[in-house]
């Protein structure tokens, strides 16, 4: 039995061995961290020392970069929601709100209830109503008819109003539809094109900040405001979240979805 070390350098073969694994890791470094980042034209990626960091996953604060700022090209909206935003009004503010309410009620109703298509404010959130009406006022979403209107209202303006409204019962159901009866982008959603369920955030599973209260409303209103959604024409949804849905909705789903929150005889 030879009494030869194998793990020595005087063995020819480790030596070439070792030799030839560093000229691998050199040259696989040099390609990962240095080649291959420089061939990007990013500024972030300018410069041997940016593109190793950049390629190590390094941050690089230190780095200003001198392009121009990108601005969005939509007016995006500005509120920030939480859960606790508007949920307790004094009676003064309902009251306030409800003087204030007289001017809306040729599209929203006496009572909250509207006869032209319009949404139902009748017992919305308090905070999905003053998120709309700031938004309509700073440009985030625009309409022919509530972009004036919200113009010249003041913050608490928007609070009163928002807390009349929400103070409103909300109606009954005109007939009682089972939720086993949801269609399925409804209750299910599509996972493989990244729909979540309505219910998750509009109620029936959970309500999440910022996101209204859909049982109800007319289904013209709904189907053109996720249509609007879908095409880019509304974007003042928060994080892009109702876009990214809605345009990976079929006309159908659309459809079936508007009459189900409207309690249509259609609903499926």
């Amino acid at each position: 039995m030879s009494d030869e070390r194998l793990f020595t350098f005087r063995n020819r073969w480790f030596t070439v061995s070792v030799l030839g694994m560093i000229v691998i890791m050199a040259v696989a470094a040099l390609i990962g961290f240095v080649w291959l980042p420089s061939a990007q034209r990013d500024a972030p990626f300018t410069g041997i020392w940016n593109a190793i960091c950049s390629a190590a996953g390094v941050p690089r604060e230190w780095y200003a970069g001198d392009g121009p700022t990108v601005e969005p090209k939509v007016t995006l909206t500005s509120v920030e929601m939480t859960p606790q935003l508007l949920t307790s009004a004094s009676a003064n503010s309902i009251g306030r709100g409800a003087t204030l309410a007289l001017r809306c009620t040729m599209c929203h109703g006496e009572r909250g209830m509207s006869d032209a298509n319009s949404p139902n404010l009748a017992g919305q959130y308090a905070s999905v109503i003053y998120k709309q009406l700031i938004d309509f006022q700073k440009g985030a979403r625009t309409n022919a008819v509530m972009s004036p209107m919200a113009m010249n209202l003041s913050d608490q303006d928007m609070r009163d109003l928002a807390a009349y409204y929400a103070s409103l019962p909300r109606p009954p159901a005109q007939r009682k539809v089972s939720e086993a009866l949801a269609p399925p982008v409804v209750a299910h959603g599509s996972p493989m094109r990244n729909i979540a369920p309505c219910a998750v955030c509009h109620g029936g599973i959970d309500s999440k900040a910022g996101s209204p209260w859909l049982d109800g409303l007319p289904a013209a209103y709904t189907k053109s405001q996720l249509v609007a959604f879908a095409n880019g024409t509304r974007t003042n949804d928060i994080d892009g979240v109702m876009r990214n849905v809605a345009r990976n909705m079929t006309p159908e789903e659309i459809d079936a979805a508007a009459a189900y929150y409207a309690r249509e005889s259609n609903a499926k």
